[in-house]
């Protein structure tokens, strides 16, 4: 083969699907992976089996490449992906944090799973169905916004270490997302094309976080249950079924503050105390960033002016920027609603993925 061989993430879906067939059509020596990351019988949710670990959606990978006559295999990673992602995602909870599992499991998780594997199978390249593009600049790989702005997925990939981006390939990266359903059904794979996509996380299918807390850590609700709703001055305006079952920005409380819509603005674990205000109060101008793995630089200068994501479908908003410590302060040009400690921050320049890290407190 004359582009070398390539490791190719496969979940299943019509994203990855047709990305191992472009790489195939373009002369790579394509091999599939799928991997198992959680068992859904232990998730503890109902109904139908669903989503990128599921049996019907390894054996939809599996079938694609036999139809194009390429290697597929299976990896098992429940162990490292429980210890790293989900006992985080709890502890993260309990720590009154609202964590990001996606982003860490494409840092420590898929990508050095992946070119662990790769290596072992003498795999040049790395692949995934990510939108996103990415290049080498100024000996540094970049990545970009994919060219479908609603579908693009750089967001989730700020915590990509070099070392990982260098083997990279996101062959889907340069289309639409339209593009590839029509792609998937000039291929004759009607059912995938029509596939639904799951927006839920992947080991919580039923989209019930709090339930699933409740079976991880037993006799969460005891230890947290009658915890109070504040005010931001400290008064107590009602009580609350346990503060890990709260989010920044949430509303429909049990709980008011007169004629204006009440929110959570702040989440106090060691307190086991619920903040609440108005939508005024959940808009802030200030926020810090730790853990962070820079991309395209390989630092950032005090007064640098950038576009600051703070969640995956945020549009986000511009912000000036400084180097504290080891953590970027983050100041924005006006108020943003909702910054939540334990998501993620992603700095852009144009399209541009600069640097990323998680919020703090």
């Amino acid at each position: 083969m004359k582009k070398g061989r390539v490791l190719m993430a496969m979940s299943g879906g019509i994203d990855s699907t047709m990305s191992a067939l472009i790489l195939h059509e373009l002369g790579y020596e394509v091999i599939g992976l799928t991997m198992k990351t959680w068992d859904y019988e232990s998730s503890g949710g109902n109904g139908k089996e669903t989503g990128c670990c599921s049996l019907d959606s390894i054996n939809d990978a599996r079938k694609v490449a036999v139809d194009c006559g390429f290697p597929h295999t299976v990896l098992d990673i429940r162990d490292e992906f429980g210890d790293a992602i989900i006992d985080n995602f709890v502890d993260e909870y309990i720590a009154g944090r609202t964590p990001n599992p996606c982003v860490l499991c494409n840092t420590h998780i898929k990508w050095a799973a992946l070119l662990k594997r790769a290596d072992m199978l003498k795999c040049k390249y790395i692949a995934t169905g990510h939108y996103a593009q990415i290049r080498k600049e100024n000996d540094r790989f970049v990545v970009s916004k994919g060219l479908d702005e609603i579908k693009d997925q750089s967001y989730v990939l700020w915590g990509v270490s070099q070392e990982c981006l260098s083997r990279t390939i996101f062959p889907i990266g340069g289309y639409h997302k339209e593009d590839i359903r029509k792609m998937a059904l000039s291929k004759g794979y009607k059912e995938l094309a029509q596939k639904s996509e799951s927006y839920e996380i992947c080991f919580i299918p039923d989209n019930d976080y709090r339930s699933f807390l409740k079976r991880k850590v037993k006799g969460l609700e005891k230890k947290v249950a009658g915890g109070s709703f504040i005010t931001s001055d400290g008064k107590v305006v009602g009580t609350h079924n346990g503060y890990p079952f709260y989010t920044i920005g949430q509303r429909k409380l049990g709980v008011s503050l007169g004629s204006k819509p009440t929110y959570v603005i702040g989440i106090d674990a060691d307190n086991n105390t619920v903040t609440v205000g108005d939508k005024e109060e959940l808009q802030k101008q200030e926020m810090y960033i730790k853990d962070v793995n820079y991309l395209k630089y390989t630092k950032i200068n005090d007064g640098d002016e950038f576009l600051v994501k703070i969640r995956y479908k945020h549009k986000g908003e511009y912000a000036t920027v400084y180097n504290d410590e080891g953590r970027i302060k983050v100041l924005f040009h006006k108020k943003v609603r909702g910054i939540a400690p334990g998501q993620s921050a992603a700095i852009y320049e144009g399209n541009d993925l600069i640097a990323g890290g998680f919020i703090m407190k």
